[in-house]
Order: C-alpha cells, then sequence, then structure tokens
C-alpha cells in the first residue's frame, strides 16, 4: 500500500505577493480522472422527489434556505455516484444526500453544546427507529419532543433498513457517529478561535467530509453486504481512504471561495496559507496536486487487491466501481451545484478562473 499524503508542504514554492488576490485558477482535477461519468436512468426524477421531500419535511427554512437547496442539486450528486442502483434505493440515498448537507448546513456556527444535542437526536433515530425514545446518559437527558433532524433521519433509516445488510447498516451507524464526533471537535476549535494544524485537520476532516456513512450505502444500493474481513483489509480501506479525501479535498478547493467570504477557517487552503507561508494561488496549487495524487494512489492499491473467490470478488468489484464513481461523480458535480459558483459554474469549469468573493 502507498500513501496519499506524501507531498510535504514547500514554503519556498509560494512567492511573496503585496497585492491582494482578487482571483484564482482552479487546478485541473476533471482531466486527471480517468473514470466514466454514467447518471442514473431515473436520475432527474428522484433527484426531483428528493428534494420537495426534504423541502417539504423542514418548515423552519427561510425562502433563501429554500432557494439554496434546490440549487444544490444533491439528488444529481447521487445519480452519478449511484447510477446502478433500484429506483427505490436511489430515493433512499438521495433522501440521505440531501439530508447530509441539511445537517452540515444546521451545525455550521453551532456552539459545541448544540452539536452535540443534534448528535443525540439523529443517532437516536437509527438506534430507535420505530418510535423516538428520549434517553438520558452521562447527564445528558433528550428533549421529549424529538429534534426535527431526528424525524428526517428516522424517516429515511425505517426506508433503508429493509434493504440493507446487518454489516452495512452497523458500518452506516459507526462512520455516521464518527461525523458528529468529528463535527464537534470542529464545533470546539470554532468556540476557541483554533485553527488546526495540517495533520490535525487532515485527521478530523476525514470525518466532518460525511464520505464514510456514503461507502456504506453503496453496498446498500448493491445489494450487498461485504464481510469484516473485506472491509477491514488493508488494500480496501485505503481504497475508501483514498476516495474521502479526493472527494474531501478537491471539496476545499471548490469551497474555498464561498467559506473564506463567511470566515469559516476549516479548509485545507486557509490552513497551508497560515501555517505554511502558502500564497492563495500555490495553496490551491498544492492541494490540487494531493488530489491528483490520492487518485494514483487509488490505481496502483486497485491493482494489488487481493482475491477472496468469485463471489466475494464480484461484490469487491462492484463496490469499488463504486467508489470510481463517486471520485468522477463528485469532480463533475461541483461544477453542476450553485452552491460553489453559482450559476457560473459551467463557464468556470471551462476557463477555471474563479472571482475571489471579497468579505
Amino acid at each position: 500500500m502507498t500513501s496519499s499524503s506524501s507531498l510535504a508542504p514547500n514554503a519556498c514554492s509560494a512567492a511573496s505577493s503585496k497585492a491582494a488576490p482578487t482571483s484564482f485558477i482552479l487546478p485541473d482535477l476533471v482531466s486527471h480522472c480517468p473514470y466514466s461519468l454514467t447518471y442514473h436512468p431515473n436520475g432527474d426524477v428522484v433527484a426531483q422527489e428528493s428534494v420537495d421531500w426534504l423541502d417539504s419535511s423542514c418548515p423552519e427554512l427561510s425562502p433563501k434556505q429554500r432557494k439554496a437547496l434546490h440549487g444544490l442539486k444533491a439528488g444529481e450528486l447521487t445519480a452519478y455516484c449511484y447510477h446502478t442502483a433500484p429506483p427505490d434505493r436511489l430515493r433512499v440515498i438521495s433522501d440521505f444526500m440531501n439530508y447530509l448537507f441539511h445537517l452540515d448546513n444546521i451545525s455550521d456556527g453551532m456552539m459545541t453544546r448544540d452539536t452535540e444535542v443534534l448528535a443525540d437526536s439523529v443517532m437516536n433515530a437509527l438506534w430507535f427507529c420505530q418510535a423516538y425514545r428520549p434517553t438520558s446518559a452521562l447527564g445528558k437527558k433528550q428533549p421529549p419532543e424529538e429534534l426535527n433532524a431526528g424525524k428526517l433521519a428516522r424517516d429515511f433509516w425505517a426506508r433503508c433498513i429493509p434493504g440493507a445488510g446487518p454489516g452495512t447498516q452497523a458500518r452506516f451507524k459507526e462512520t455516521l457517529e464518527l461525523f458528529f464526533e468529528a463535527v464537534n471537535i470542529q464545533a470546539e476549535m470554532r468556540d476557541a478561535g483554533i485553527i488546526p494544524d495540517l495533520e490535525s485537520y487532515i485527521d478530523v476532516r476525514r470525518d466532518t467530509s460525511g464520505c464514510k456513512p456514503c461507502w456504506a450505502l453503496i453496498e446498500y444500493a448493491l445489494d450487498i453486504d461485504l464481510p469484516d474481513y473485506v472491509v477491514e483489509n488493508p488494500v480496501m480501506m485505503a481504497l475508501n481512504q483514498s476516495t474521502n479525501d479526493l472527494v474531501t479535498w478537491s471539496n476545499d478547493i471548490f469551497s474555498y471561495n464561498v467559506e473564506q467570504s463567511r470566515g469559516d477557517t476549516h479548509n485545507m487552503v486557509i490552513i497551508l496559507m497560515q501555517f505554511h507561508d502558502h500564497t492563495l494561488q500555490s495553496a490551491l496549487d498544492y492541494v490540487g496536486e494531493l488530489c491528483r495524487q490520492t487518485i494514483d494512489t487509488f490505481q496502483r492499491n486497485r491493482a494489488s487487491l487481493p482475491s477472496w473467490g468469485p463471489e466475494i470478488d464480484s461484490m469487491v468489484e462492484r463496490y469499488v466501481q463504486g467508489l470510481e464513481s463517486w471520485i468522477v461523480g463528485s469532480l463533475h458535480w461541483s461544477f453542476m451545484t450553485e452552491r460553489y459558483f453559482g450559476k457560473t459554474a459551467q463557464d468556470i469549469k471551462k476557463k477555471r478562473v474563479v472571482t475571489l468573493i471579497q468579505s
């Protein structure tokens, strides 16, 4: 196995610049990706049903938030990444994808205690999927009335369980809990005004990305339930991590402009400028090179997968193709959604020049 993070920060690569930049150039990651882009035949219909589900289930959303929800196109991302799933399963996954972005939005800016309450509510819904059962543990008593975030989780999870194997269910719950733990760490750092060092950031970011539960849903989409000894194989774990890193770090590039405009520091580009003397452009180029390395590392590890016999190998092959779909699908979707580049996304995809939003 090879590591996907061998590139070390190089302060010498960052030429000093007295004038603040007004624009930057995106690394060309789409051209480096060797995988074919495929869209689910029912993708548009399911995407519309899914966004309508979240919209109608969240009466507290403001008009601005509703507009952002429809411009997000999380269902279209799902249609790229799970393009072989049966339509009913695609709908469940699409609902989770919309919900995951919703969690990300409502947790942004939360204080540590608030993120703990949110996490407890959602995990309660996954563990007690039939009905809300408020619990009290370690001095944390859940409210008598279930949070809307818990109700939404219970809704999609109840539809997911009948088609998800026990291993898939366990991996989904475990990794979603890791997501909340990492979000809590992020909130603690935000409360304290701390910008983490690069290694600490990467460690937390691999869970705040929310990618790991999505990998469990690849199994659900394919109607497979991988044995633990396969999931825990070092090569399989490396493939999962490379995919996570590619999706996460490329997202740091694509989301940088919006995040810097609102003062968000949970981004690798910002950390490289803060601690490693990078300019904005050299930091973006550095993260872009990391992304290219993760794709190359994924390819090398894919070629070294062991064999577990014809039946397991067939499941593994389909699962790894699911990871490939995530790599290529997420890159192209980033220029379809309005979340990062608004209505100009397709033009930016072609020219790769982004005007910096002045905060």
